[in-house]
């Protein structure tokens, strides 16, 4: 029986430090659960600690939920990563790219070749994130971006499949595949999902991911038979000092159409149940979801030099990126798990990874801004991998 008393000092440590109002991490192996901890507060105001069933605002982390179905709709036949765009979502048929001359002007020019889906599913499509208007944008397809999501959400909360269509007129930053750029590539994945399927992609995601693992705390909406698990969403000032926020997107199914843009709220067991089914290859409690092979594909690095270089930094040394899930190619960066271990994470301080080598899977959790998960995240996988491993 492997032993957890230092990840349970360290989470504690984090919480009486005054580091985070509260987490929960949970590790799994085989289809076991091996280890849960908790420490601090679900709600700070009402004095609710967090419990095994808390459920954490994911951001980003919703995203490996599309990735894996579109590992399963490539297994169906229904695309090859080699495809255009333009095939299944029409409106990127004649998107263009800006292009900066030598005297600094930017103009704008036809793309030499088709954005392709892997262009889009890798982030090398030249799109940032614009969820709403950028106050000071700060290049030239932001700025367009914000325009058109501007005029789109001028009424209330858009469709995913909406913003997807306008933003095809926004000149993309380079040309596709030349860079990696985190950002709108996800919205374009999603949508691809919707078009494959019918069916808007929260939808999907409770029949393909949700309903089969039976995930029993996890939603893309916060509703009164959910609303006593989620996690409140905290503003550090200040070493224990925070103050609620709203958080991301959202969450209201009375005032955000089923269409929107999905964001996932969910307990770092369920968490960790999704991410074993992927460490163990595509299958979990006998049931398979993905073929071993899918699961492989979807994690190799789909970097060059140049790309990734676009993509390193502190918090990501040591990783490549595939399609949606980062991947450990190097541990001199310090990462004490197995080279292949992949993952990713979310802006409100999640942080989620399996390892394919020791069939082990790890999801942390917080809710806070700024989310700090230099600090946090690393210091997790170190001791989670010195128990595990």
């Amino acid at each position: 029986m492997k032993d957890f008393s230092r990840l349970d000092r360290l989470i504690h440590d984090f919480v009486d430090k005054g580091s985070v109002p509260g987490c929960s991490v949970a590790v799994m192996q085989g289809d076991e659960l091996i280890y849960h901890g908790e420490a601090g507060y679900a709600n700070r105001e009402t004095g609710k600690l967090i419990d095994v069933n808390s459920m954490f605002s994911q951001a980003s982390t919703t995203k490996l939920f599309t990735y894996a179905i579109m590992g399963m709709l490539y297994e169906e036949g229904k695309f090859l990563f080699s495809d255009p765009l333009s095939d299944y979502l029409p409106e990127w048929k004649n998107t263009q790219k800006y292009v900066v001359m030598p005297n600094g002007a930017v103009e704008t020019r036809p793309l030499e070749h088709p954005i392709t889906i892997r262009n889009a599913v890798a982030m090398m499509c030249g799109m940032p994130y614009c969820m709403v208007p950028a106050m000071d944008p700060v290049t030239p397809t932001l700025a367009a971006m914000s325009k058109q999501i501007a005029e789109l959400q001028k009424d209330g909360p858009s469709l995913l499949r909406d913003e997807v269509r306008v933003m095809a007129n926004a000149p993309v930053m380079f040309e596709p595949g030349s860079h990696w750029q985190y950002g709108f590539g996800s919205e374009i994945t999603g949508a691809l999902v919707e078009e494959f399927t019918g069916k808007p992609l929260r939808e999907v995601f409770r029949e393909r991911v949700i309903e089969p693992l039976e995930l029993e705390h996890t939603d893309t909406y916060v509703t009164d038979a959910n609303r006593e698990f989620v996690v409140t969403t905290y503003g550090k000032k200040g070493p224990g000092q925070f103050e609620p926020t709203e958080g991301y997107g959202w969450s209201d199914p009375a005032t955000t159409p089923v269409g929107a843009r999905p964001n996932l709220f969910t307990s770092s067991r369920d968490f960790a149940v999704f991410m074993q089914m992927l460490a163990n290859g595509g299958t979990y409690k006998g049931r398979k979801f993905l073929g071993e092979g899918t699961v492989r594909m979807l994690h190799t690095s789909q970097l060059d030099e140049v790309s990734l270089k676009d993509f390193e930094n502190d918090y990501l040394a040591g990783y490549g990126y595939g399609y949606g899930f980062r991947t450990l190619e190097t541990q001199k960066y310090g990462h004490n798990g197995h080279l292949g271990c992949f993952g990713w994470t979310g802006g409100s301080g999640i942080w989620v990874e399996a390892d394919p080598v020791a069939k082990c899977s790890i999801a942390y959790m917080h809710n806070m801004f700024p989310n700090e998960e230099l600090y946090h995240h690393h210091r997790v996988r170190a001791v989670a991998y010195g128990c595990l491993l």
